[in-house]
This record gives structure tokens, sequence and C-alpha cells, in this order.
């Protein structure tokens, strides 16, 4: 169990391709009281991503092994075998170097985090100002197959249903608009 729940908590979650990685980053390098929780999961690295900075890859049977430890705060299988779970230890380890934990986590398991932590956490949804910009951006990357980005556009819309769930929503068409946002709503939450 977590030594402590008192510490504060910022939850940033969206639709995949919505853009909460680089505004979360964004805050990061801005806010240093702010320190970011790296996720276990058992997918694949993607080419820009390192180990131990982005993700704790740990693969399916390394990533059911923390489930059989008890290891995590919550974790979800967001899809087919492609599971994402906060470790308990992260946000120990934040707490206790008396920062406030930042979560890039997808909408349930944001939602469940802020069910968690409830009034220690702001929960913040990044929406994308439309599906077809959406749809637009995850094309872009060039990183998955045609049947991936249908998956994810078709997850999309049931995420982007339960935005209201969310303490605050942040539209992102100008990125710079929407991390100035976000920045001023966790200036107050962490200031109150």
């Amino acid at each position: 169990m977590i030594a402590e729940k008192n510490g504060k908590c910022i939850i940033v979650s969206a639709p995949s391709g919505a853009g909460k990685t680089t505004i979360v980053r964004s805050l990061l390098n801005q806010l240093p009281m702010l320190s970011f929780s790296i996720s276990a999961c058992s997918r694949d690295k993607r080419i820009n991503e390192v180990d131990g900075r982005d993700y704790y890859f740990v693969g399916i049977d390394g990533f059911k092994q923390l489930i059989k430890e008890k290891s995590f705060v919550e974790w979800e299988e967001v899809y087919e075998d492609n599971y994402y779970g906060t470790l308990k230890k992260e946000i120990s380890q934040i707490w206790s170097n008396d920062k406030v934990v930042v979560f890039d986590v997808d909408v349930v398991g944001g939602l469940h985090l802020k069910q968690i932590f409830s009034t220690n956490a702001l929960a913040i949804f990044i929406q994308p100002p439309s599906i077809e910009v959406l749809e637009s951006r995850l094309r872009s990357r060039n990183t998955e197959s045609e049947e991936k980005i249908n998956m994810r556009l078709s997850k999309s819309k049931i995420e982007l249903a339960r935005a209201n769930e969310f303490d605050v929503i942040v539209i992102n068409n100008e990125l710079e608009e929407a991390i100035e946002q976000a920045k001023t709503e966790i200036l107050n939450f962490i200031s109150s």
C-alpha cells in the first residue's frame, strides 16, 4: 500500500492522439514541482521511446507478475494483451521528494485514479477540437496500421463521451493555449 495518500496528483487523460503527452512534457519542463509517474506497460516500445523514461516496458508476462505481486495502484488492459498500470513505488518515491505526481494515462485509468485519490487529485481531460482532427493526428504519427488507427478512433468516441467526468476540460486546438490553460489550472490546484 502507498504509505500516504495526502500528496497531490495531476491526472492528464485524453483519447489517443489528442496531444496529452506533448502537453504533459511541456508542463513538466515549466513547473519544477511536478514529477512524472512512469507507468508500466506490456507493449513494445516505439522508436522514439526510452525504457524507464516514457514507460517501464515489462512485457505481458512481466506485467502479469506485477499484478500478482499487487505492485499497482491501478492497472488496465487497454487493448487485448496491451496492459498499462501505475506502480505504487513510483508514487511513493515522488511524494517522498515533496513533488506533485503527474499521470499521463488513458481515460479509464484517469477516472480510476481520480476515484482513488479523490480531492487530492486534479483530473484534466485533453479534448481534440474534433474527431477529424484527432484522426489526422493519429495518421500523421505513421506508427500504426490502419486497423490500429480505426480501433483507436472507435475507442476515442467512447472516451470523448466521458469528458464531463473530469474536473477540467482543455480543448487542444492551439497547443500553446492548451498548455497555458492546463498550467493555470494546475497552479490554482496546487496552491489551494
